[in-house]
């Protein structure tokens, strides 16, 4: 099932540790040309969640900061911190990896842990994002992260390394 929103005209699925629901969402959505989604997966490191937009594939294992971080810059990906001050999060070891952005605004964060999030983003010079972690179609479209750039995957991607962004929470 998709879900329609009056003005987010993309979305990221990034399931945990996998990339089964990908192609299927992005066959689906095909339908209607005036969403995009695009592809990647939320990984699971042992020093915390890590993000990796752009990819219908998983990096290699052993799953860790440091190979999925080369993993994704081989494949023009993209990485971001997931919700680093919330539960399986990175917290400030994301300092110690070569992060693309930080998700500054999450949707299951409460305002501490995000303003934790948007601090680190600031002391690494890093983009901020926004992730509704959904895993309900009640909990979509919470946040969003307003993004300056053509429609498609390879211009998003390269907005969000530049920068082109700003978290928000959704107004209805």
């Amino acid at each position: 099932m998709l879900a329609a929103h009056s003005f987010i005209k993309v979305a990221a699925v990034t399931d945990h540790d996998s990339v089964r629901g990908i192609r299927t969402t992005v066959e689906l959505a095909k339908a209607y040309p005036d969403i995009l989604i695009i592809p990647g997966v939320e990984i699971t490191t042992q020093h915390g969640d890590m993000l990796v937009l752009g990819t219908e594939e998983l990096p290699p294992k052993p799953w860790s900061p440091e190979v999925v971080v080369d993993y994704a810059k081989s494949v023009g990906a993209v990485t971001v911190a997931a919700h680093p001050f919330r539960e399986y999060g990175m917290g400030d070891l994301a300092r110690n990896y070569k992060f693309d952005a930080v998700e500054v605004l999450n949707g299951h964060a409460s305002a501490a842990e995000n303003n934790e999030a948007k601090a680190l983003a600031k002391s690494m010079s890093l983009p901020g994002t926004a992730g509704s972690d959904a895993h309900e179609v009640s909990e979509l479209f919470r946040v969003n992260t307003k993004i300056n750039s053509a429609l498609s995957v390879d211009a998003i991607l390269e907005a969000i390394k530049k920068g082109s962004t700003s978290a928000q929470t959704t107004r209805t």
